[in-house]
């Protein structure tokens, strides 16, 4: 009689999604941010984006014949990150930046580590801060929005960094993206269209971005420019790339905890450091680096805030 009782290894269950589904549905909500910042900001939008995914795709494709692994640029994974580079550039900047920002993100922030499910950091936001570091210059550079010429091509966090008073902006104007600053962050109502799309579909958990975002709020609000409880809360979440790091980068399979109180404490972590940041660090925005460094604590969190192993009793 034939042995049907076969026991494999675990997990045992199968929700039917693969890695490569997830990735190009990550894709598909990153699309009303990348219309959007074409609208806004013309067709230079459009080029930076398809020079960084298609360097993205040729430096994983290349990488992995030459390092002779298999190759699976198809799996979405690498149009990501050629995408949320671009996102985190402003639309102004050289064609030859986001080719450099691309290669660095794939070559070093993810295939230096192995590959896909390898990396510690977030590959987008390692390339995005190695332009920051290499050429500030063209990455602090911002234009205007188009047909928004009365308002100012700075971005409104760094307005405020210098003590500038913001009269001419409004929260929706900062809502609907009617202000300078990167690519794929301005538009707030298509970086939500796009967070809920994750959200409903179950791609991405609350935990990491309401806490992240909660946590930048209150202690803005805390610590503001005129004393405890003067800051402008709803300005700071609106603002730079809260919103787009929350729900798109922040929430990274690869470079986030594995449980919900991992998570939370993750999203804690980041909200205080880009608070730091942008208080009182001498850069006015501060969610990629906040990103960056819990990505390096994710490890220890993970450590000790694993879940207890069924029919285990806790020590």
């Amino acid at each position: 009689m034939e042995n049907r009782l076969i026991v494999s290894s675990s997990p045992h269950l199968h929700k039917g999604e693969s890695v490569s589904r997830i990735m190009w549905m990550v894709a598909i909500s990153l699309l009303p941010a990348g219309v959007a910042g074409v609208v806004i900001f013309g067709l230079n939008a459009l080029w930076v984006s398809i020079l960084a995914v298609i360097t993205a795709l040729a430096t994983e494709g290349i990488l992995q014949v030459l390092t002779k692994r298999k190759v699976s640029i198809l799996d979405g994974s690498a149009f990501v990150t050629g995408l949320l580079l671009a996102y985190n550039l402003p639309p102004n900047v050289p064609i030859w930046l986001p080719v450099i920002g691309s290669f660095f993100a794939i070559a070093v922030g993810k295939q230096v580590f192995g590959g896909l499910g390898q990396n510690i950091f977030n590959p987008a936001l390692v390339g995005r801060v190695f332009l920051m570091a290499s050429w500030p210059k063209y990455m602090t550079a911002f234009s205007r929005p188009l047909n928004y010429d009365a308002l100012t091509s700075a971005t409104p966090l760094a307005s405020l960094k210098e003590g500038k008073i913001l009269e001419n902006i409004s929260y929706l104007d900062l809502f609907l993206g009617k202000r300078g600053g990167c690519i794929g962050e301005v538009c707030i109502l298509a970086l939500l269209l796009g967070a809920a799309f994750l959200l409903i579909r179950g791609y991405i958990s609350w935990h990491i971005p309401a806490t992240y975002i909660a946590s930048t709020a209150i202690l803005t609000y805390i610590f503001g420019p005129r004393g405890l409880f003067s800051g402008d809360w709803l300005f700071h979440i609106l603002s730079g790339g809260l919103i787009l790091g929350a729900f798109f980068m922040a929430t990274d399979y690869v470079t986030s905890p594995l449980t919900r109180k991992g998570q939370i404490i993750f999203g804690i972590g980041c909200g205080l450091l880009t608070a730091i940041i942008r208080l009182w660090g001498g850069y006015p925005e501060g969610a990629s680096y906040a990103i960056l460094m819990m990505n390096a604590a994710t490890p220890i969190i993970d450590r000790y805030t694993k879940n207890r192993v069924y029919g285990t009793r806790p020590l």
